[in-house]
């Protein structure tokens, strides 16, 4: 088989640390070049400056190092059509390219388009309305059919940011005011999802489509709370958990029959050759799943425990999906439990002070450290984002997983550091009652 140069467009989080980190264990992966890269990127390949969503630069490297694979970490770069940009161009179109393009992107670009596409494909998610500026009053009233808490979800792109939970009715009322009449979340909430809440215990599941066919990745839970016990502001996600002990086969087989075939099937009648990930974040009710929402990557932190429990080549299943032959694929998973607790600045997922020097990282043992927000400064490694670095750990158990993670945890150190000791505690309480 072809040895393949390879390139990750990646915003500097923790996922696409994770995506290199396996590609380039790869006998097929010649070179990794990572876009732009971070202070832990570097290890598994070489760091290249260039933003992810600066389609010109991007395509002046690919021709000038040959790159013969493209793998597109983020999803802003998908929604603004990088696969459309590569597949226009004479250059670049024979170059296998791992992402949807605009249309299939939309899954996750658009909150309306995914619940009208679910809707269409009888696929179970909660019931919804979207409204506008000029709809505001109907707004308003749909609040009040619903009984609290209610939720409320910018339409386009807010950076994890578009999503509100509230339970008293008057102040849900004013955050839709703010959300589209004052540009509360700008243009992402010019269109305001209001969905009915469900009461359940998420999970995310994770497809790989070549566009005909797909395979299912091992599933995962993140954390998204700030505080411990699930409390304070969301974030871009505390951590997570690969097996998720309750999602077992009759539960997975719910899972595919009613939401991942009529998801894949329902795009190729919609004409869109979808040929990448598709993250499904899944609420589980009394046993049943339903759809909260669809991203068109991979999710952070769960790709932290998804990939390093993949035992699969990556860039082997990247070239199946280019072939269009994941349907000769058979998925092989580490049967250990796998625990990621991110490490994130003091005051995140609000202001938060960069550029905080971190020490102890030498000092870690048994487990994989995934940087996100960090860079490299005059020799030093400090901290450049809310969410700074992934701690995955193994175990046999939960308990034993997450126990590596904590401990290592406490050995790195930066000025205002702050990680939640209780991932997974929950899984464990459903586990031993």
């Amino acid at each position: 088989m072809t040895n393949y140069y390879e390139t990750t467009f990646i915003r500097i989080r923790g996922r696409e640390n994770a995506l290199a980190w396996k590609m380039a264990q790869s006998p097929l992966c010649t070179h990794l070049y990572i876009a732009p890269g971070n202070a832990g990127s570097s290890r598994f390949g070489t760091n290249v400056p260039i933003g992810v969503n600066d389609f010109a630069a991007i395509r002046a490297f690919v021709i000038e190092k040959s790159i013969t694979m493209v793998v597109v970490g983020p999803e802003d770069p998908l929604v603004k059509g990088i696969r459309n940009f590569f597949e226009a161009d004479p250059e670049l179109n024979t170059i296998l390219l791992i992402g949807p393009d605009s249309a299939g992107a939309q899954l996750e670009g658009s909150k309306d388009f995914s619940k009208l596409f679910m809707q269409k494909n009888n696929i179970p998610t909660a019931a919804y309305a979207t409204f506008t500026k000029a709809t505001l009053q109907e707004g308003y009233l749909f609040l009040e059919t619903l009984k609290p808490p209610y939720v409320l979800k910018a339409d386009g792109l807010a950076a994890g940011k578009g999503v509100l939970i509230l339970h008293d009715l008057v102040v849900a009322q004013q955050e839709l005011k703010l959300m589209l009449e004052e540009g509360k979340f700008g243009e992402a909430g010019s269109k305001v999802v209001i969905e009915e809440f469900l009461d359940g215990i998420e999970v995310s599941v994770f497809v790989l489509s070549d566009g005909k066919n797909y395979v299912i990745l091992p599933e995962a839970k993140d954390y998204k709370r700030i505080g411990e016990g699930d409390t304070g502001l969301n974030t871009g996600g505390m951590g997570a958990v690969s097996p998720v002990p309750f999602v077992d086969m009759p539960f997975m087989k719910k899972v595919e029959e009613r939401i991942i075939i009529p998801t894949v099937n329902g795009l190729q009648e919609a004409g869109i050759v979808y040929k990448g990930f598709i993250f499904i974040g899944l609420m589980c009710v009394k046993g049943e799943p339903f759809v909260i929402e669809y991203n068109a990557r991979m999710g952070d932190p769960e790709t932290e425990v998804v990939i390093p429990r993949l035992k699969n080549d990556l860039v082997e299943l990247f070239i199946a999906v280019a072939n269009q032959s994941l349907n000769k694929v058979k998925i092989e998973t580490d049967s250990r439990t796998a625990v990621t607790t991110m490490l994130v600045s003091g005051g995140y997922p609000e202001d938060y002070e960069k550029g905080q020097v971190i020490t102890g990282l030498e000092n870690c043992e048994e487990s994989l450290l995934f940087h996100a927000g960090t860079e490299m400064k005059e020799g030093k490694i400090i901290t450049s984002g809310g969410r700074v670095l992934a701690i995955t750990s193994f175990g046999n158990s939960i308990e034993e997983a997450a126990e590596k993670s904590t401990r290592n945890a406490t050995k790195i150190n930066y000025e205002k550091k702050y990680f939640r000791k209780d991932i997974g505690q929950d899984l464990m309480k459903k586990v031993t009652n």
